[in-house]
């Protein structure tokens, strides 16, 4: 007797959605559907209330950084836009994924055109290495501050704080983009059905009917030049950081200055960790659940836009001062 298919298990639409999707001929369908989390679909509605609770936070967030350091002068200064650029960065890629992934959930809405979904998967990717960048730049700006803070003004200006967000953008677009092209250019003959939450590169290339070597390896190489680069250089900062930080006279400075950069470090941790886990996961992977592999590719794209307004912006003393003032001032 044949077994029945894991997203036959789901529902009688999705059953008869294979159905067709595996009997009929087709080339670069005009949808795809997206399972959710397959094996966990009894329990999507459960799941849909932590990712609804990290979706609100972060969205609160980071609008609330965005607000505070526009509406405050005195925080125009290059470690705040770079923090704002870092708000951006997560509004898009939580608000890329969420919607999505809670109609899935809630209302069992499955399907995603093809140019969405290549749209979905651009920024997705696109903007998780806008984010690496950003960590990269704001590294260089707390090193700059520490160890040559007679020169920090001098040397991020804001010409040259808007020439890096631009090259960090462009960055991410020409590493990216090909990715994305690859990937509408291959016929899709075998089916429409994606076995995951969202678009993610692999899972949709994986149902290509031809030979997606040349995304693969382009994709692996594309993690790793970003992966190895951004790390590195991110890992020479703060070694230049500590080595500053422990020559500083007393040891509430060194503290205190310790804690800050301890919080940075604990959010690049958080984005990097992740990351590379699913990515490597989905090629390598070897008797890791599907189900699991997806929950954590979701954490990566949740967990840093809700704790990053969190560890940057509450334990920013700035900030925090003009949060608790705004605070005040709507009670009196």
């Amino acid at each position: 007797m044949q077994e029945t298919p894991l997203s036959c298990r789901g529902g009688h639409f999705l059953c008869h959605t294979m159905t067709v999707s595996n009997t009929t001929d087709f080339t670069n369908p005009s949808t795809f559907i997206l399972l959710g989390i397959p094996g966990l679909e009894m329990a999507h509605v459960w799941i849909s209330i932590p990712y609804c609770i990290m979706y609100v936070i972060a969205i609160l967030g980071n609008f609330t950084i965005l607000f505070i350091v526009e509406r405050e002068p005195s925080l125009h200064e290059p470690m705040y836009y770079f923090l704002c650029m870092l708000a951006v960065t997560d509004l898009v890629l939580c608000t890329s994924v969420l919607p999505k992934t809670l109609t899935i959930f809630l209302f069992n809405s499955r399907e995603i055109n093809f140019s969405a979904c290549l749209t979905q998967m651009y920024f997705i990717h696109g903007f998780s290495v806008v984010e690496s960048g950003i960590f990269v730049a704001m590294a260089f700006d707390r090193y700059v501050a520490i160890c040559d803070p007679l020169r920090h003004s001098t040397i991020l200006t804001n010409l040259i704080v808007s020439q890096i967000g631009l090259a960090v953008l462009l960055r991410s677009s020409v590493l990216v983009l090909p990715c994305v092209l690859l990937a509408r250019q291959w016929p899709y003959c075998r089916t429409n059905i994606i076995p995951h939450s969202y678009c993610e590169h692999m899972a949709v290339v994986n149902l290509a009917c031809a030979d997606i070597r040349i995304s693969s390896y382009y994709g692996l190489s594309v993690v790793i030049l970003v992966t190895t680069m951004d790390a590195l250089l991110i890992a020479v900062s703060y070694t230049q950081i500590v080595r500053a930080i422990l020559r500083l006279p007393t040891k509430d400075a060194r503290l205190k200055t310790f804690g800050t950069c301890g919080s940075h470090i604990c959010v690049i941790l958080t984005f990097y960790s992740p990351a590379l886990f699913t990515f490597l996961s989905h090629r390598f992977r070897q008797n890791v659940p599907l189900h699991f592999h997806i929950l954590i590719a979701n954490v990566n794209l949740m967990v840093p836009p809700m704790l990053n307004p969190i560890i940057y912006g509450v334990r920013t003393k700035q900030i925090r001062d003009r949060l608790l003032h705004l605070f005040t001032q709507r009670k009196t």
